[in-house]
């Protein structure tokens, strides 16, 4: 019989991811910060609960899907966390795209506890997530993988592990989001140059959705300028933006295109597009080129 799991963080993506879990038979106790967004879980058969220890019971697993560093610490590391309830045998499954020296620091203090942790973030928007066709990727200890790799197929279409060091799961991710970023910037300074020369960026777009699948969604939701609502904020694209920057000069990595796409983020959000979605950046481009 399926265990009972905890799920902490219920936005645009741990939602639909959630909802997979329960659809996969197991039960569900889950906490959102915002309660309101727990509405559509507790339908399906979830327990809302007050308090993220709430969600663990001693030796389960507790999945997190939250925005930032600063927020999977602030539920993770303090007394009374989930943490201390899961206590030994546990797992702590996270599904967040955070710095791989926080997900160090995450291990080491879970292991004073007795708790595993496993990094698993995902690659795949939110209607990727509610049709589970999510792309995982894991590290941690191997026996605490094993254990959740069930939780892990019912949320998606495959599974990649790269070893027991708690960080390179994270390092994958921004790897992964660092080249999604770089490909925004690229479509966006395309279709700048195709209006520019008098070719419709719609057209453009449709074309280049035959030959190259991969750059078809962002293609369109540009040319078409769909950034509202946003599959993934422009806000959190900085903050991975950043984090690919941070893991770089720790490791005397340079990139060049990563600082180009630093200062294109930070200028966005200074535009006033945070909360759009992070394929907005190219509106930038449009501007510099003189483009409304």
């Amino acid at each position: 019989m399926p265990e009972t799991l905890g799920f902490i963080g219920l936005g645009n993506m741990g939602e639909p991811i959630a909802a997979n879990l329960l659809k996969a038979g197991y039960d569900l106790r889950a906490y959102n910060r915002t309660a309101s967004k727990a509405a559509p879980l507790a339908k399906l058969g979830a327990k809302v609960v007050n308090h993220p220890a709430e969600t663990a019971e001693p030796g389960g697993v507790v999945i997190t899907m939250l925005a930032d560093d600063r927020i999977v610490e602030e539920m993770s590391l303090p007394s009374g966390s989930f943490i201390e309830k899961l206590g030994r045998g546990g797992i702590h499954l996270s599904l967040s795209t955070i710095s791989p020296v926080t997900s160090g620091r995450l291990a080491e203090h879970h292991a004073k506890h007795g708790v595993a942790y496993v990094a698993s973030p995902v690659f795949g928007r939110p209607e990727a997530a509610a049709a589970q066709k999510l792309w995982v990727v894991s590290s941690g200890p191997g026996a605490a993988k094993q254990r959740v790799r069930p939780l892990q197929d019912a949320i998606g279409q495959g599974t990649f592990d790269f070893g027991d060091d708690a960080g390179a799961a994270n390092v994958v991710k921004l790897c992964g989001n660092f080249l999604v970023a770089s490909t925004v910037e690229a479509l966006a300074e395309m279709l700048t140059l195709a209006e520019k020369n008098g070719v419709s960026q719609k057209a453009m777009a449709e074309m280049i959705g035959k030959f190259s699948p991969l750059h078809a969604g962002y293609a369109n939701q540009i040319a078409h300028r769909k950034f509202d609502p946003p599959g993934f904020r422009l806000t959190l694209g900085l903050k991975d933006v950043r984090l690919i920057m941070e893991t770089a000069e720790s490791s005397n990595t340079p990139m060049p295109m990563g600082s180009l796409l630093r200062d294109r983020w930070v200028s966005a959000l200074a535009r006033g597009r945070g909360d759009l979605d992070w394929s907005a950046v190219a509106l930038n481009a449009f501007e510099d080129a003189g483009l409304k």
